[in-house]
């Protein structure tokens, strides 16, 4: 067997992030609202170094209440698009913007992950569909 590694982009629109706002303003208009307030997901944006956006990777859809995030995947997706950073971002469907205790679990494995690998996990956006809560602005990264 052989492998090959193939990296090809074709975004020619270059979309930069500078902050929180920003990120949330365009995970929004790549969600669908139809279901937001029905359906937690969780999708993660990604980066190179400059701060472009590579592309918005479906992590995974759940159930009301939660939503499975196996970090080997989202490290994997990383790597194959050759992001440096990356924004989590999940959606609370019941509109309260408090990370739970499995979301700040969650946002500490995965920055310890994205670290051994010389990624950079800028923050952790919880939404809905009018507003959004940082982990990183709130101090709630570790």
């Amino acid at each position: 067997m052989e492998i090959s590694v193939i990296y090809n982009t074709n975004n020619q629109e270059r979309i930069k992030i500078t902050n929180h706002k920003e990120a949330y303003e365009l995970i929004i208009k790549n969600w669908n609202l139809n279901i937001i307030e029905f359906q937690e997901e969780c999708k993660v944006i990604l980066m190179n170094k400059g701060n472009y956006v590579l592309g918005i990777y479906d992590v995974s859809k759940g159930g009301i209440d939660s939503s499975v995030v196996d970090i080997r995947i989202i490290l994997a997706v990383a790597l194959k698009c050759n992001a440096t950073q990356l924004i989590l971002v999940h959606n609370h469907p019941g509109g309260n913007l408090n990370p739970s205790s499995s979301d700040i679990n969650i946002t500490e494995k995965l920055k310890k992950s994205c670290e051994l690998l010389n990624l950079s996990l800028l923050d952790h956006l919880i939404i809905t569909r009018h507003h959004y809560y940082s982990l990183n602005e709130e101090n709630k990264f570790l």
